[in-house]
């Protein structure tokens, strides 16, 4: 339970992440480590994030203080710690200054890094994009995308690769409304300069840097897409998400300003891109290791859709069709859990409280540790064993409804997520009518953990068609 301080909560701005942080005598009560002079454990926590979790948690409980990135972060673990954090009753924690350090050269104001009513104001206008009129043309775009493109996988591939160039170009199509091209090719690198200088080491856009090549694929992305917007305005919109964005209003009717259009589209496209990249792969992954329920997943698929149509070829998955792949789902729900795409979420503490026995002073940089929770035998039994049973309906409400968040939670649970579930769904459906997904025995490839979870040799798989 989170005890506030009286304080007054401080108007969010893009400079407070840099001010009022707390020094170390403020945080000397907490355990932790400080690590080597300057670097703190900084390649630590990079060479292997989540072995340093747990020796941490393990030697200093769910409460913990560590020096890295120019200063101290401090850790609150487990479900309970995800439900104060993410659920933020109180107003404790701001998501702009958490994410802001990381993100806001790139993608600033993007629906994550805004809080309290802006955030309110602003959800609920772009939730129009995700009404089932549009989401029912996002599923024709995505059915016809993914066929076109997977009927060409059969034998052996790297599947990351391949799913990432796929996304980004279901991204120019369903998000953007515009054709597979020269244009869209030129979008996708902009916006893969933006994606790669997110995390790169040099927050600096000094020439031959990945963030130089991020700051300039950012302004060009600003220019096409505002000169999109005014487009769209003028000509009334359409059925794509940009189109949507482009023509959401207010609760008072107002247009959202070009700017604001801009920088939560940008925002949008890049945190579905990485993030559907990431889960599909791991899906297809552990599918591939886990060959009765991929045969599971493909029998309920088969049942849904009728088979293959009178030319061989797999059957669309209809829209209408979607909710009835229960055992899809619970296995899609099972990936996320396995392999989160979102290991951590940063805030910064607006003000202070107190948790697990410690007071936490204002302007603390706080984060949870997802993977930490969805990996612990508190809240799952055999943690690092694939079972999508664990999914069904008893078994979710017998569990801490925090144990389980791949898609955050309260007020800033994903706005996508429903547009993550069809799309994998989708491509599951167009994959397993067609393949049975194969990987060499005792296959393991190593992953790269952290800022978001890829195969580092990008997944070497085999399609054998059926």
């Amino acid at each position: 339970m989170a005890t506030l301080a009286q304080q007054p909560i401080p108007t969010p701005s893009f400079d407070h992440w840099r001010d009022g942080v707390p020094t170390d005598a403020d945080l000397a009560h907490i355990p932790g480590e400080k690590g080597l002079p300057i670097v703190g454990n900084t390649f630590k926590m990079l060479a292997d994030p989540h072995a340093y979790a747990r020796r941490m948690v393990d030697t200093y409980g769910k409460v913990y203080k560590s020096y890295a990135f120019g200063g101290w972060q401090v850790a609150l673990v487990g479900a309970e710690a995800n439900e104060l954090v993410l659920f933020n009753k109180d107003k404790i924690f701001s998501s702009e200054q958490g994410w802001g350090p990381v993100l806001d050269q790139l993608f600033p104001r993007g629906l994550m890094l805004l809080d309290f009513d802006h955030h309110r104001i602003d959800r609920r206008a772009l939730s129009i994009a995700f009404k089932p009129g549009p989401m029912r043309h996002y599923s024709g775009a995505l059915n016809s995308g993914i066929a076109r493109e997977v009927s060409g996988w059969a034998g052996a591939m790297q599947f990351q690769p391949a799913i990432k160039q796929l996304t980004l170009d279901l991204a120019a199509d369903s998000f953007l409304g515009i054709p597979w091209g020269p244009e869209a090719d030129k979008i996708n690198t902009a916006f893969v300069d933006m994606v790669q200088a997110s995390v790169a080491p040099i927050r600096k856009p000094l020439p031959f840097t990945k963030m130089k090549r991020g700051v300039d694929g950012r302004a060009f992305m600003v220019e096409f897409l505002t000169r999109e917007t005014n487009r769209r305005r003028a000509e009334g919109g359409g059925q794509d998400m940009f189109s949507q964005f482009a023509t959401a209003t207010r609760e008072d009717g107002s247009l959202l300003p070009v700017d604001e259009v801009v920088d939560h589209m940008s925002f949008l496209m890049m945190a579905a891109h990485d993030t559907i990249t990431s889960s599909a792969t791991s899906m297809i992954y552990l599918l591939a290791k886990n060959g009765e329920w991929q045969e599971k997943l493909r029998e309920e698929i088969f049942a849904i859709t009728g088979g293959p149509d009178g030319s061989g070829d797999p059957r669309a998955l209809d829209y209408d069709d979607l909710g009835k792949l229960e055992l899809t789902e619970m296995a899609f729900k099972e990936t996320l859990r396995v392999i989160p795409p979102v290991p951590s979420m940063p805030r910064r503490a607006l003000r202070a409280f107190e948790f697990g026995g410690y007071r936490i002073p204002a302007g603390q940089p706080c984060g949870i540790n997802i993977y930490w929770t969805h990996h612990s035998d508190e809240y799952w039994d055999n943690p690092f064993t694939f079972d999508p049973m664990r999914f069904t309906p008893d078994k979710v409400k017998a569990r801490h409804k925090y144990a389980w968040v791949p898609f955050g939670g309260g007020a800033h649970m994903c706005l996508g997520l429903h547009f993550a579930y069809m799309q994998v769904k989708i491509l599951l459906a167009q994959l397993l009518q067609r393949y049975r997904i194969e990987v060499p025995e005792g296959y393991a490839p190593d992953w790269q953990p952290w800022p978001i979870p890829q195969p580092k040799d990008g997944l070497k798989v085999t399609f054998k068609p059926l």
